[in-house]
């Protein structure tokens, strides 16, 4: 707006989930990963995005920067909210894809589910899988093997949120 970058405040669910979600990240991940959030990523000279998570390289995130180069992003996690519902499924999905984000999740507290995806491509990611909440999200990286359990994420039933249009 303007020029200006304007902070959303999380809702609980959005700001439990992401926690969830990096904790079960960090419990897996060697000591060479790192989590980030709400670090800018610049894309393209149009495109900064800020993923809920990065899995980066320790050794990059220890350089505290302001701002990074998406290359170095091994996995994207995104949680939705009801703002960002297209920007998830179908924005990022295509711009993540395009610069060749191996691995992309969304975990998604009004579907209850996690929509994995993999095999980036030029449209987006040509794999995807989707994983209800309450059974495990198992993802196979070449920096090694993840499991997230999704049976304590938060549930949001009241909140009504648009289709994505995939």
């Amino acid at each position: 707006m303007g020029g200006n970058i304007v902070l959303v405040p999380l809702q609980p669910f959005h700001r439990a989930t992401i926690w969830s979600v990096e904790n079960g990240l960090v419990a897996w991940l060697g000591p060479e990963w790192s989590c980030m959030s709400d670090i800018t990523f610049p894309f393209t000279d149009a495109d900064e995005l800020c993923p809920d998570i990065a899995v980066v390289p320790r050794a990059e995130a220890d350089r505290n920067l302001s701002a990074y180069s998406p290359d170095l992003i091994e996995l994207a996690v995104e949680v939705v909210s009801p703002s960002s519902v297209r920007h998830d499924y179908v924005v990022k999905d295509k711009l993540y894809a395009q610069r060749g984000i191996a691995h992309y999740l969304i975990f998604d507290p009004y579907r209850a589910e996690c929509t994995m995806m993999w095999h980036p491509g030029p449209d987006g990611y040509r794999g995807r899988d989707v994983i209800p909440y309450g059974k495990p999200v198992e993802l196979a990286m070449e920096i090694g093997e993840v499991r997230i359990e999704t049976d304590e994420l938060p549930v949001d039933r009241e909140t009504r949120v648009q289709s994505p249009d995939r």
